[in-house]
């Protein structure tokens, strides 16, 4: 691609109303462009990212065996009314009425839309199990959009949604969706980690959510410095008390404390630990009871002899450096963004909506469900959180607006660099390089200062200078210094370094 024929709408100020990096190089980068409060037109630079997240989100469902559809975003509130969701949803539901006063949402989620379609087209358990999946348009009116199009109204979103005669043979694609995600993420080259979820309005028995480690996410996560395990801290259960209790070595005995009412003043009056201490609440009971008096509190108190043993409840969450619940090393906690999450949801949907199947004996039975998501747009926002320095966006190849930038030094001026350029922009698109010419006529320093922003990964410089050596400049994007690439080479040394 030229670049004179693909506008750069680059920024040097960063808008003021963008607080993540995300938000604000995409926007400098010429990526996207605020239409209302969480809604976004993508730009074609933004757009090439997003389509190629895309590409791999479906190369991996299609080698899992799902089956892509498209269903409607607009849905008839219908069959929200027969899941029992219309009223349960909340407004971040888009309702509105047609010109016949019919009910509508435009569609968050499809559990309604995809069950509706499986009881009308499934008739048999031959016809089992079955993965459809979309790539389409949500919108969700959150009440407090923010970061871009990491938390924005409408988004582009992959789901997929199974359906199945059993619990096993549910269980059977929950893992094969668990490894087609591992697969996505690996692929457009982000960190991540796989963890324990809360099902939340979706709903069912078993969720597991994919979080892209970033400083700027909104969700706590901890995971084992020894093991795979990992888990959202309010799903992680707090370590309970492992050392036997001690037999009581001393009598219950009411002390005399005046003026002392904190724990740390008590602490230190009695030289105690305050992991030694208990604070207690009388919600009922007499002074005949119990000893509570103003001024005074118990010494030598033991579960068991002087009052019952206690129940041992997880009331905190997990922090760091506790132990693993898995017995595997201990937990270190970190900031993730949410870019994908996978449901069992068991018959929630198919017995609300009679979603049913014959079986062997042609008896009819409830179908099973399980249901996978993913932000695609989002991905692209937790990409460039994750990815950047202080000049720029730095994208992984896999998912970068274009592979190399092509840079010639005054090529306006000079026709030798004019025809060198030419030649190796003909070569690199025949050897299917995805490369973006710069051909305007401006500096090199708007050139460099422009390549970096947009995050292009590798950058081929063409000057006179190296022209009379037969070499080009060669630099990545992601730190090293530049170097020179003889010029009969430089195809297959780009070829390495993309492979």
């Amino acid at each position: 691609m030229r670049l004179s024929q693909f506008p750069l709408s680059t920024l040097k100020e960063t808008p003021a109303d963008a607080e993540v990096i995300s938000h604000q190089l995409m926007l400098r980068a010429g990526m996207l462009r605020k239409q209302a409060a969480g809604i976004y037109t993508w730009l074609p630079l933004g757009l090439r990212v997003l389509r190629k997240v895309e590409h791999i989100v479906r190369e991996e469902m299609d080698r899992a065996g799902a089956l892509e559809l498209l269903m409607p975003a607009v849905q008839p509130a219908e069959l929200w009314q027969e899941s029992g969701r219309w009223e349960q949803y909340g407004p971040e539901l888009l309702r509105f009425h047609d010109r016949h006063q019919r009910e509508f949402c435009f569609g968050p989620t499809h559990e309604e839309v995809i069950t509706d379609i499986a009881r009308r087209e499934i008739r048999s358990y031959k016809q089992l199990p079955v993965n459809y999946y979309q790539i389409q348009t949500k919108f969700r009116d959150e009440i407090r959009p923010r970061f871009g199009v990491m938390r924005a109204r409408e988004f582009l979103m992959k789901d997929a949604y199974s359906f199945h005669t059993d619990q096993a043979s549910l269980e059977d694609t929950y893992r094969i969706m668990y490894e087609t995600y591992s697969r996505i993420f690996t692929r457009t080259g982000l960190e991540y980690r796989a963890v324990r979820a809360d099902s939340g309005a979706i709903g069912g028995s078993l969720s597991q959510e994919f979080h892209v480690l970033a400083d700027s996410g909104e969700d706590a996560i901890a995971f084992s410095t020894g093991s795979d395990f990992a888990g959202n801290v309010e799903t992680v259960e707090a370590p309970a008390p492992g050392d036997a209790q001690a037999a009581p070595g001393a009598d219950m005995q009411a002390v005399d404390t005046p003026g002392k009412h904190s724990i740390e003043e008590l602490c230190d009056f009695l030289a105690v630990t305050a992991d030694r201490c208990l604070k207690t609440l009388i919600v009922s009971g007499s002074e005949a009871d119990v000893v509570n008096e103003d001024g005074k509190h118990l010494t030598g108190v033991n579960w068991g002899r002087d009052l019952p043993e206690a129940e041992v409840v997880d009331l905190r969450n997990v922090v760091a450096g506790d132990p693993s619940p898995d017995g595997q090393g201990e937990l270190v906690i970190a900031r993730g963004i949410e870019v994908g999450h996978i449901f069992q949801l068991g018959r929630k949907y198919s017995e609300a909506m009679q979603a049913t199947v014959l079986d062997e004996q042609g008896k009819e039975i409830t179908m099973v469900m399980g249901c996978y998501g993913i932000g695609v747009s989002r991905i692209v926002a937790a990409a460039v959180e994750q990815n950047h320095d202080d000049s720029g966006i730095i994208w992984p190849d896999a998912i970068a607006p274009f592979q190399v930038a092509l840079l010639p030094m005054n090529m306006k001026k000079s026709q030798r660099v004019r025809e060198a350029v030419e030649a190796l922009y003909a070569d690199m698109t025949a050897a299917g390089i995805d490369v973006l010419l710069d051909d305007r006529a401006v500096r090199p320093g708007v050139m460099f200062s422009d390549m970096e922003l947009i995050g292009i990964p590798h950058r081929v410089v063409v000057g006179e200078k190296n022209l009379d050596q037969e070499l080009l400049e060669y630099k990545a994007r992601r730190g090293g210094d530049s170097r020179d690439v003889p010029r009969s080479e430089i195809i297959s040394f780009l070829q390495g370094k993309l492979a």
